[in-house]
């Protein structure tokens, strides 16, 4: 397989799994059910029309196009990326990751109008905001490129 078409079957791959938990989720919970799975965390069906942490969740409704768009563009640079810097695996191995979480939100936006999240992380009665696998995948994408832009870089290498 050529390089870059890994990078976008990962990417694939974090879609696949985002859909098919939340699939599992939304047939067996109804929203706002949570059932304790550990004594740090819960499993939770909860909806949200905003971005991370809820942001704008209580907006008129013009966020759902706007986030959507956001994800639009971001996957469309991505790619570009992915495919001009195919070679820097881990560079890349980030991208994909953040690339898969940004289109499993966005199909949630598009088909139900909303992000389905369920992942409930608590200590001491304080709840982190639940989140998905799409959002765990730009999380850990994220902190990849972080890491990888404090690595050691080649000097002859031209930046992106």
């Amino acid at each position: 397989m050529p390089k870059p078409y890994r990078w976008f079957a990962l990417s694939a791959a974090v879609v696949a799994c985002d859909y098919l938990t939340k699939l599992a989720l939304l047939s067996t919970f109804a929203p706002g059910e949570s059932r304790a799975i550990a004594p740090f965390f819960n499993l939770v069906l909860v909806f949200n029309k905003g971005a991370a942490f809820s942001f704008l969740a209580t907006a008129q409704g013009w966020q759902t196009l706007f986030f959507s768009a956001i994800a639009l563009v971001a996957a469309v640079v991505i790619s570009v990326l992915i495919v001009r810097n195919r070679d820097k695996s881990l560079f890349c191995f980030g991208l994909a990751l953040i690339l898969g979480g940004a289109l499993g939100n966005l199909y949630d936006r598009l088909v139900y109008g909303h992000v389905v999240d369920f992942l409930d992380f608590h200590v001491a009665g304080s709840h982190w905001p639940a989140f998905n696998v799409a959002d765990a995948a730009i999380t850990v994408g994220a902190g990849i490129l972080i890491v990888e832009s404090f690595l050691q870089k080649n000097p002859d290498e031209k930046p992106v």
